[in-house]
C-alpha cells in the first residue's frame, strides 16, 4: 500500500477561493446542440453511407469535447420521424434520404451516438420535437406514417403539417412515441426546443376550429387559454411519465428568450420581442418551472448585449429571477458569430462572464455544433479560454441519487519522461459514473471545490482497478486524491490525499 500525507492536509477546510477559481466554476453545464432536421449538424447530407455518419459523429463529438463541452442535446425525433426503430414513426429521410428506409448497411444511430457519447464523458439529452411533421407540405411519407391514418390529427400552416396539438389523441400518440424512446434507451434527458404551437404568421390563423369546436368551446372562454392548457397538459403528462418511469432522466425545455414583454403583462421582461412564448407560441414557461414539471430550462437568448429590443443583458437577469428553483442554463446564439453584433468572439465571452455572476445561471448550451465543426471566428480557442478548466455537470438536489463512497488510491508510479499514473478502486459497491483527479501542491489547502486543481475527469472502466497518467508533470512535489461521482453528479468525499515526490525517473512518497 501507498502511504499517505498527514492526516492534517486531510482535515483542512477553506471557505475562501483564489481569484482564478472563482473565474471558473466547478460546475457548468457547457452543450451544444447538434440538430438533424434539414441535416444542419448531422449527417451532413441524406444519403451518405454509414461508415461516413458514425466517423461524421465521431469527429463532431472530438471537436465538441475539445472546446470543453460536457452535455450534447441530439435531435433524435425532428419531424415525427426516428433516428431509431421505432414502432411509432418511420426512419428519418435525413439519415438514408428517404423516410422509411433503414441504413444499408443496418446500424441504430440513436444507440451508437448515446455509446460514443458515453465514451466521452458527455451528458446525452435526446431533443424531440412534440408537434412539427414536416419542413415542407410535400414531403413523400412513409407508406406506414401516421399521417395517413390519421389525417385528422394534422393541420396545415405555413407550409408545414403539425399535429394538432389540441387533438387528444394525436397528443396521447406523440407522449407514446417520446415515451418509447426513454423506456428504452439509456439517455440523461429529454428535450424540446421553442416548437410547440408554431411561430404566428401575420394574419394567418392556426387552422384547429374543427379541434376547438370539439374540445376547448364551453370549457374555455378564450381559444389562447385552450391553447395554452394543451401543451400544460402535454408537459405536465410527460414529466409524469418520465419520472415514473426512469426517475433519473431530466426532462428540459429550451423556449424562444421571452416569455412576455411588459407592455403585456408586469411579470414579463423589458423587451419588444414581435412574438413571445405566451402569446404566441401558447407555451406558459413560468407556469412549468413553478409547477416542477420541468427540471431545466435553456431560454434562447440569441441577441447581443444592448440589442435594444431584447437586450441579452436585461434578459439574462429577467429569467435569473424567474426560475424558480430549476436549472437555468442560456441558449447561446454562437451560429450568429461574424453576424452584425457578432463581429468578434468577444461577445460570447462577455455573454458567458455575465452569466458567472448570476448564482441561478448553471451554465450555457450553444445553437449550433457546425460552429465548433467550422470553427468559426476561431470560436474553438475562444472556448478553451473560457472553459480552461473542466467542469462537472450541475445537481439536481430534487433528483433522488446515492452519494458514492470514496474510492482508495492504490498505486502511483512513474517519473517525469514517462507521467505519475495513478491507480485506484471503489472501496464498496457503488453506483460510480466517473471519477475526478485533483493535483495540489504542498502546504496548500485541499479544496475540492477549486476547478483549477482538477486535473482529470476520467470515466468509469469496467475492470476494478482505474488508471490515469498525469502526464503534465515536473521534478517537484505533488498532492493527488480522487473522487467517485455517480450518475447523477453527486460527488463522493476525497479519496485519502497522497503526497509523491516526482524525479526524473520515479516518484517516491
Amino acid at each position: 500500500m501507498i502511504r499517505s500525507i498527514s492526516t492534517l492536509l486531510i482535515l483542512v477546510v477553506v471557505s475562501s477561493f483564489s481569484a482564478e477559481a472563482q473565474i471558473y466554476p466547478k460546475r457548468e453545464l457547457r452543450a451544444a446542440w447538434i440538430a438533424s432536421v434539414v441535416n444542419i449538424d448531422w449527417p451532413s447530407a441524406k444519403g451518405i453511407s454509414a461508415n461516413a455518419q458514425r466517423e461524421e459523429y465521431v469527429r463532431l463529438l472530438d471537436t465538441l469535447k475539445s472546446a470543453g463541452m460536457n452535455a450534447v442535446i441530439v435531435q433524435v425525433r425532428p419531424v415525427a420521424d426516428a433516428f431509431y426503430p421505432s414502432s411509432y414513426e418511420p426512419w428519418s429521410e435525413y439519415l438514408s434520404g428517404k423516410q422509411g428506409k433503414p441504413m444499408q448497411p443496418y446500424y441504430n444511430p440513436l444507440a451508437f451516438m448515446i455509446e460514443e457519447a458515453r465514451k466521452r464523458g458527455l451528458e446525452f439529452h435526446a431533443w424531440f420535437n412534440p408537434y412539427r411533421a414536416s419542413m415542407n407540405a410535400n414531403l413523400a411519407y412513409a407508406r406506414d406514417h401516421i399521417i395517413g391514418k390519421h389525417p385528422e390529427w394534422f393541420v396545415e400552416y405555413g407550409g408545414k403539417y403539425y399535429f394538432d396539438p389540441g387533438h387528444p389523441e394525436a397528443r396521447e400518440f406523440v407522449l407514446n412515441s417520446i415515451m418509447e424512446t426513454v423506456r428504452h434507451y439509456d439517455l440523461d434527458a429529454v428535450h424540446f426546443d421553442d416548437y410547440f404551437y408554431p411561430y404566428r404568421i401575420a394574419n394567418v390563423e392556426f387552422p384547429d376550429s374543427c379541434t376547438w369546436q370539439d374540445h376547448g368551446r364551453g370549457r374555455y372562454e378564450d381559444v389562447a387559454d385552450w391553447r395554452r392548457s394543451n401543451v400544460d397538459y402535454f408537459v405536465e403528462e410527460l414529466a409524469h411519465r418520465i419520472r415514473s418511469e426512469r426517475p433519473h432522466v431530466k426532462f428540459g425545455i429550451s423556449p424562444f428568450g421571452v416569455w412576455r414583454n411588459r407592455d403585456k403583462d408586469p411579470l414579463g421582461s423589458d423587451t419588444r420581442a414581435g412574438q413571445t412564448n405566451y402569446d404566441d407560441l401558447y407555451a406558459d414557461v413560468l407556469k412549468w418551472l413553478k409547477e416542477g414539471w420541468i427540471d431545466y430550462v435553456t431560454p434562447q437568448l440569441y441577441w447581443p448585449i444592448g440589442f435594444a429590443v431584447a437586450d441579452y443583458s436585461i434578459l439574462a437577469e429577467w429569467w435569473s429571477r424567474n426560475a424558480f428553483g430549476k436549472h437555468l442554463y442560456i441558449g447561446q446564439g454562437v451560429y450568429r458569430l461574424g453576424n452584425k453584433g457578432w463581429e468578434s468572439p468577444r461577445e460570447l465571452v462577455d455573454q458567458i462572464e455575465l452569466n458567472r455572476t448570476y448564482p441561478a445561471i448553471h451554465g450555457s448550451m450553444y445553437f449550433s455544433a457546425k460552429a465548433f465543426l467550422n470553427n468559426t471566428l476561431d470560436v474553438n480557442a475562444t472556448m478553451r479560454e473560457v472553459y480552461r478548466y473542466p467542469a462537472l455537470v450541475p445537481v439536481m438536489d430534487w433528483l433522488e441519487g446515492d452519494v458514492p463512497a470514496p474510492p482508495a488510491m492504490t498505486k502511483v508510479s512513474g517519473g517525469v519522461r514517462e507521467g505519475v499514473t495513478l491507480e485506484w478502486r471503489d472501496t464498496v459497491a457503488t453506483e460510480s459514473q466517473y471519477y475526478v483527479v485533483y493535483r495540489f501542491v504542498p502546504d496548500e489547502p485541499v479544496n475540492l471545490e477549486d476547478a483549477t486543481r482538477i486535473r482529470a475527469i476520467v470515466q468509469r472502466q469496467a475492470y476494478p482497478t482505474q488508471r490515469w497518467t498525469d502526464r503534465d508533470v515536473r521534478s517537484r512535489r505533488y498532492v493527488y486524491l480522487v473522487t467517485a461521482v455517480s450518475r447523477l453528479h453527486r460527488e463522493s468525499a476525497g479519496s485519502v490525499p497522497v503526497g509523491v515526490k516526482v524525479s526524473r525517473k520515479k516518484v517516491r512518497f
